[in-house]
């Protein structure tokens, strides 16, 4: 989803936010120093699949997904990190691995970390490596339609 179909997503939701731009970079550390923002605050998507099936995983920038804990919570039989070659042509729109966290607009299941609710405002790339778009953590909730669950690890 370019930036612009984003924002209009968002203006189309009456939410409130902005973009900031910042210099390249791919991974939530490096991204969250270069835009001056908490890695607390920066919300990554991880592809996962489920029993087959293709799920967004969302969390803060710092931790890991907690694969036995998601499973769990899932009540799966199977948790596995997806490869990039099995996601990349459901998000043909965005830079590989700079998906914004609303895979309920790719036709994807969203799981959010319990410890990312805990943020009152959350950014997130916006289909590419160079913007983030920073709301409130309670618009997201509202448009995401995601599970909160309790996956993430701390590093």
């Amino acid at each position: 989803m370019p930036v612009a179909q984003l924002k209009e997503f968002l203006d189309r939701n009456n939410v409130r936010y902005i973009t900031i731009t910042h210099s390249p970079s791919h991974t939530a550390q490096t991204i969250a120093a270069s835009a001056h923002v908490p890695g607390k605050e920066l919300a990554k998507s991880v592809m996962l699949k489920a029993d087959g099936r293709m799920i967004m995983a969302v969390l803060p920038g710092p931790n890991l997904v907690d694969i036995d804990l998601l499973r769990d919570a899932l009540g799966a039989d199977r948790v596995e990190l997806a490869t990039e070659r099995e996601f990349r042509d459901l998000f043909p729109d965005c830079e590989l691995g700079a998906m914004p966290p609303f895979g309920g607009l790719y036709g994807l299941p969203v799981f959010v970390a319990d410890v990312l609710t805990e943020q009152d405002s959350i950014a997130f790339n916006a289909g590419n490596f160079r913007e983030l778009i920073r709301l409130s953590m309670r618009d997201y909730e509202r448009l995401a339609g995601a599970q909160v669950l309790h996956f993430a690890a701390t590093v």
